[in-house]
């Protein structure tokens, strides 16, 4: 059998889909660089510096890096110190309320969390900005107010929920609903593509549920079920992130709507 020397009909959609894989792992560079901090750290000799102060170093070196080489320009860096921020006061309730805990000692450590945190939430918002620019991303039917007032709902219930009535199927319905009829198109060796954003809520929620047991399993946090040995993080906490990104994109939408016009709304 002679071969044409050109690729079959079939070979199309899997070069699409190693192409977006790696597209895709390019986005997460921040926070695969992070990870693999972390997991080395547990593997230096014992040092006059703590650990989770070697990890504050290390972010922001690994933030300047990412800004020097162009990969992330000054607006990316502003809406990820944002989120950096953010996460703190997230870390902060959460750890005073026992939801997890970072048992180590550091100088760099407010209440319980060592400023490094942040820089996991961070990561999440390294990942979203870097996606848009990696795929061209367009944002169409957006509906800004409406869907950052849910996201902003989600955010609250986190922390309310510990006295009040937990909303958060509540807050999923009504996330689907301010984002029906929104998609996300991107490209993909040249062709354009599109997605409900409900759905890239999901997607990317299901990942970040992945990245957190690996980040437990190497020393990032611990849960209290993870004080006498590691364990797998609960599915419920995919649910969790799903909304939680929400956050994320509300405010990645806000830079890149103010520095390319990228998103499409309508109110």
């Amino acid at each position: 059998m002679i071969s044409s020397g050109f690729p079959g009909p079939r070979a199309a959609p899997v070069r699409q889909l190693l192409d977006f894989a790696w597209t895709q792992t390019r986005a997460c560079a921040f926070a695969i660089a992070l990870l693999c901090g972390v997991a080395v750290s547990t593997l230096l000799p014992d040092l006059p510096v703590a650990r989770y102060d070697l990890l504050v170093v290390y972010g922001v070196l690994l933030t300047l890096v990412f800004w020097m080489r162009g990969w992330e320009n000054g607006r990316d860096v502003a809406v990820i110190a944002v989120c950096h921020v953010i996460g703190l006061a997230f870390e902060l309730v959460k750890v005073s309320l026992g939801s997890w805990s970072y048992p180590e000692p550091g100088v760099l450590k407010f209440a319980g969390v060592p400023l490094y945190g942040g820089f996991l939430y961070a990561a999440v918002g390294s990942y979203i900005c870097r996606a848009w620019h990696l795929f061209d991303l367009e944002i169409v039917g957006y509906r800004p107010r409406a869907t950052a007032a849910v996201a902003a709902a989600v955010y609250v219930n986190f922390f309310s929920h510990h006295w009040l009535p937990d909303v958060r199927w509540v807050l999923a319905g009504l996330l689907v609903a301010v984002t029906t009829g929104t998609s996300v198109r991107f490209t993909v060796r040249g062709v354009r593509r599109r997605m409900p954003l409900a759905v890239s809520f999901v997607l990317i929620g299901f990942f970040l549920w992945v990245a957190e047991n690996l980040a437990t399993l190497v020393g990032a946090w611990r849960y209290p079920y993870q004080e006498h040995g590691w364990e797998p993080v609960g599915v419920a906490k995919f649910g969790a992130w799903a909304l939680l990104i929400s956050v994320t994109f509300v405010l990645a939408a806000v830079g890149r709507r103010v520095d390319s016009g990228a998103v499409r709304s309508v109110r």
